[in-house]
């Protein structure tokens, strides 16, 4: 294929990913119809098809998926070996890209890539606030943030925050009206606030453990969220229980616009780890970052 082509390439590889011509082009910074007319022309010198397209959706044929996983991969080393050509310079550059939960990026990312930042004017961060598990190689992310315990044996991780705990939490107001709450099994009397994350596809069952016994409970109540700090607002609002990471409500608690139950079933759990392929390519600026977030 023509070497002027290649823009075609990644124009693919941007549709493939998002599974819309809307988004890609956004991303691309071109329109959706230059960018459907691109695809179109490279459709046809290969003489086939990409992309299934409906009025809903977008997704690749078999030769389309067949196309993304042989090219992700090289564009990936071809970022890298740009990036690389940074480290000749005085001063460390490059973009490094990573998927994280907002509640990671609010309380281990920023508070330490800013100050990275203040130091290195060339390097520049993406953050991409996501609760779905992504596949960073697929989706060209230098490196995801979750849990230690949610990370796949064939990546390098490093650890870049404390242990965590969760906390149940509702409002004196509303606690004064019902039931004791004494083990994980008495939520049932009770309203609760749930979230709905894209990781887990339905509803989050919240999760205890005592003394080696663990318990995944399924709480109903009239809310449902896909963001904790929505819950959070709702519980204060006294509209009844919510399940979150410990540090969210903590003030809330010391100032008892909040209190706590079934503190005895959240035991610590692995905190948030930086994760990325074994495989890669560490540019200065990558590591830099890694060495900003490492959890000391």
């Amino acid at each position: 294929m023509p070497r002027e082509n290649y823009n075609d390439l990644t124009a693919f590889l941007a549709v493939a990913r998002e599974g819309s011509f809307t988004k890609a082009a956004a991303q691309l910074g071109v329109t959706q119809s230059a960018l459907s007319h691109g695809i179109r022309g490279l459709e046809a010198r290969l003489g086939i098809r990409l992309f299934h397209r409906t009025t809903r959706s977008v997704s690749t044929t078999e030769a389309g998926e067949r196309l993304r996983e042989r090219l992700a991969p090289q564009f990936e080393e071809i970022d890298h070996a740009l990036e690389a050509l940074g480290d000749l310079r005085d001063r460390p550059s490059g973009t490094v890209r990573i998927t994280c939960g907002a509640h990671g990026i609010d309380t281990v990312l920023w508070p330490r890539l800013s100050k990275l930042l203040a130091n290195y004017p060339d390097i520049r961060i993406e953050l991409i606030a996501d609760s779905r598990l992504r596949d960073i190689v697929a989706e060209r992310f230098d490196a995801g943030v979750r849990l230690g315990e949610q990370i796949a044996k064939d990546m390098v991780a490093v650890r870049i925050g404390p242990d965590m705990r969760m906390a149940a939490v509702a409002s004196p107001g509303y606690l004064s009206q019902r039931k004791a709450i004494r083990t994980p099994k008495d939520l049932a009397d009770h309203r609760c606030i749930n979230l709905r994350f894209l990781t887990h596809g339905g509803l989050y069952a919240w999760e205890f453990e005592k003394r080696g016994r663990e318990v995944r409970v399924h709480v109903d109540g009239q809310l449902v969220f896909n963001e904790t700090r929505h819950a959070l607002r709702a519980a204060l609002d006294g509209f009844g229980l919510a399940y979150m990471p410990e540090d969210l409500v903590l003030n809330d608690i010391a100032k008892g616009r909040l209190v706590r139950v079934l503190e005895d079933w959240c035991p610590p759990f692995p905190g948030y780890h930086l994760y990325y392929p074994s495989r890669r390519r560490a540019s200065q600026a990558f590591q830099l970052v890694v060495d900003a977030l490492r959890y000391r």
